[in-house]
C-alpha cells in the first residue's frame, strides 16, 4: 500500500519540574457553612397501619423531559463591542485545592452555594466556568421572550477576538488538572476548552450592542482537521485564542490558534502548537430554525486571507456533500476485495492467518452512559466539547490497548456533529484501529475511529450522532525496544467500506494541500 501522507515528526519530551511559589487563587464560588443548630428536627409523623388494605392499582410513573431552568443572573452587563478589550486574556481560576493549601472543611450542604442551574460549567474544565461566567455577562436583560434581533450589523474579526491565558508555571492547582498520567497535557480536556472558546467567540459575534434582544442558539455543526504541530507540555504557560473569520447567512467560522512560547525562541510561528477552525450554526431560540448572523467586515491583509480560505473550504465542503449523495453506491470492487481477502483467512482458515495483522473487531472498546445536567451547556443540550473529550480518551485507550505503550495524539479529522445529543440521552462509544499506516518503521501511524450512538431503549431505536476519527502514532524508543504494530484487516464488507471510506478522505486532504 502506498503512504497516504508524510508522517509528522514529532519529539518526545520530559518536562523538568520547575519550583514555583503557590498563588492562592480567589474561587467563583464562596461556600459558607449552614449551620443551624438552634432548628429542630421537625417531629416524625405517626404511622397507622391499615389490616388487609385494598388493592390498588400499580401506579405508571412517566418521566417528564428535561427542561433547563434560565439561570437566573443576578449581575448583568450589557455587552458592547466599542468595550471590549481582546488583549486581556479571560481570566482562569483553578476549581481545587492544593493540597499544600490549608482551609476550613467546607460544609457540603452550604445554601449559600451558588445553584446548580446557574453555572451548568461548574463540573467541567476551569476554563469552560470561565468562559460561561463571560458569557454570561454579555447576554444582559434579555430572556426567551425578548424579541429577535431585527437589524445586522457588519462587525470585524477583532471585535469577536478573545483569548484565555494558562498560567501552567505558577499556577500548580490550574497545572494539575491538566496532567496526564506520563506528565503531558490532557488532550481530551484541551479539545473540551476549545469547543467552549469557539462557542464563546460565536456568542460574542451575535450579540447585539444593547443586550436586549432573544439570543440566539449556537451549536457546534463541525469542526475542520486539527493537527499537532509540537508536543504541547503542562509546565509552560499557554494560551488559546481565535475571531470569527467567515460568516455565511446563519453559520460562521471561528478560528482558533494554540500558542506556547518556545525558551530562547523569539520566532512566533515556533510557539503554534495547534490550528482549530470550527463552524457554528445559529438557530432562533424559540422557534428553531435558522436564523440570520452578523456579517463580518475583514479590515487587515490577514483577516481578508483567511476569509478567502474559509469561503474557498465553504464551497468544497458542499461539493463534497453533493458528490457523496450521487456516488454512494460506486465503489472500487477490487480494492474491496483486496482488503476482504486477508480477512476471509482469518475467518475461514484462522491457523493459517497472518500473525503480524489482526481483525478490526478484535480492536474495539466501547462504553455507555447517560448524559447528566452537569454536562449540560447554557442551551441545556450536552456540551460539544464533552463529547469530544469522551471521544478522544477512548480512541486513546483503544490505541493503548492496540500498541501496548501509551500513544501520543498527531491529529483529529474533520468533525460533523450530525445529530445534537440531549440530557438524559443514552450515549454509546464504540471505538476500533480502522486501519494502519506502517511505511515509516520508525513511527508508525495508528488510524482510530469513534462512532457516537444516541440510544433510545424506550423506542427501540439507535442513532448516529457523531463520528470522530484520530491519529496516533508511538514513540521511537518504544520502536527501538520491539514494540510491533500489527496491521489491521476488515472481516466484512461495511468494514472494508469504512477503510476505503477513511483512506480516501486522507487522499483527498492532502491532495488539496
Amino acid at each position: 500500500m502506498t503512504p497516504l501522507r508524510k508522517p509528522f515528526p514529532h519529539l518526545l519530551f520530559t518536562p523538568k519540574s520547575k519550583s514555583s511559589s503557590f498563588q492562592s487563587l480567589a474561587s467563583y464560588f464562596t461556600l459558607t457553612p449552614n449551620l443551624h443548630p438552634s432548628s429542630p428536627h421537625p417531629p416524625e409523623s405517626p404511622i397507622t397501619h391499615i389490616p388487609n388494605p385494598p388493592q390498588q392499582p400499580k401506579p405508571t410513573f412517566k418521566i417528564p423531559p428535561f427542561v433547563p431552568i434560565p439561570p437566573p443572573f443576578t449581575q448583568t452587563r450589557p455587552f458592547s463591542t466599542a468595550n471590549s478589550d481582546p488583549s486581556q486574556p479571560i481570566p482562569v481560576v483553578s476549581t481545587v485545592t492544593s493540597p499544600h493549601d490549608s482551609s476550613q472543611p467546607i460544609d457540603a450542604g452550604s445554601s449559600i452555594r451558588k445553584p446548580i442551574s446557574l453555572w451548568p460549567g461548574m463540573y467541567s474544565s476551569p476554563v469552560t466556568n470561565a468562559l460561561w461566567e463571560a458569557r454570561s455577562k454579555m447576554r444582559g436583560d434579555a430572556s426567551g421572550d425578548a424579541p429577535p434581533q431585527s437589524e445586522l450589523v457588519a462587525r470585524t474579526p477583532a471585535q469577536s477576538r478573545t483569548s484565555i491565558l494558562y498560567k501552567f508555571s505558577s499556577d500548580y492547582k490550574l497545572r494539575e488538572q491538566y496532567r496526564n498520567p506520563w506528565n503531558g497535557i490532557r488532550m481530551g480536556k484541551l479539545l473540551e476548552d476549545l469547543d467552549a472558546l469557539a462557542g464563546t467567540i460565536a456568542f460574542k459575534h451575535c450579540c447585539n450592542e444593547d443586550g436586549t434582544t432573544r439570543p440566539l442558539l449556537l451549536v457546534t455543526a463541525s469542526v475542520d482537521k486539527m493537527v499537532l504541530k509540537k508536543p504541547i507540555l503542562v509546565d509552560t504557560d499557554l494560551n488559546i485564542g481565535g475571531a470569527v473569520i467567515w460568516v455565511g447567512k446563519s453559520s460562521m467560522e471561528i478560528q482558533l490558534e494554540v500558542t506556547q512560547s518556545l525558551q530562547g525562541s523569539s520566532y512566533p510561528s515556533e510557539s503554534t502548537a495547534l490550528t482549530a477552525n470550527f463552524t457554528f450554526v445559529a438557530r432562533d431560540s424559540k422557534s428553531g430554525k435558522s436564523a440570520p448572523v452578523n456579517q463580518i467586515l475583514p479590515e487587515t491583509e490577514k483577516e481578508k486571507l483567511l476569509w478567502e480560505e474559509a469561503d474557498k473550504r465553504n464551497k468544497m465542503r458542499k461539493k463534497k456533500r453533493a458528490e457523496h449523495k450521487t456516488d454512494t453506491e460506486k465503489q472500487d470492487t477490487d480494492r474491496l476485495n483486496a482488503l476482504l481477502a486477508e480477512g476471509r483467512v482469518f475467518c475461514d482458515m484462522p491457523a493459517l492467518a497472518d500473525r503480524d495483522s489482526i481483525l478490526i473487531r478484535d480492536t474495539c472498546l466501547q462504553n455507555s452512559f447517560i448524559c447528566q445536567p452537569q454536562q449540560r451547556n447554557i442551551h441545556g443540550r450536552i456540551f460539544g466539547g464533552f463529547l469530544m473529550r469522551r471521544a478522544f480518551e477512548i480512541a486513546f485507550s483503544t490505541t493503548y490497548a492496540f500498541a501496548g505503550v501509551a500513544p501520543h495524539f498527531l491529529e483529529v479529522d474533520h468533525v460533523d456533529f450530525v445529530r445534537p445529543v440531549d440530557v438524559g440521552n443514552f450515549l454509546r462509544l464504540k471505538s476500533c484501529v480502522l486501519y494502519t499506516e506502517l511505511e515509516n518503521p520508525d513511527e508508525p501511524l495508528i488510524n482510530v475511529e469513534v462512532v457516537a450512538h444516541v440510544t433510545q431503549p424506550e423506542l427501540r431505536s439507535s442513532e448516529v450522532s457523531n463520528k470522530f476519527y484520530f491519529t496516533f502514532s508511538v514513540p521511537p524508543e518504544a520502536m527501538k525496544d520491539g514494540i510491533r504494530i500489527r496491521s489491521v484487516v476488515p472481516a466484512t464488507e461495511e468494514e472494508a467500506r469504512r477503510v476505503i471510506e477513511r483512506m480516501d478522505a486522507e487522499n483527498s486532504q492532502f491532495a488539496a494541500l
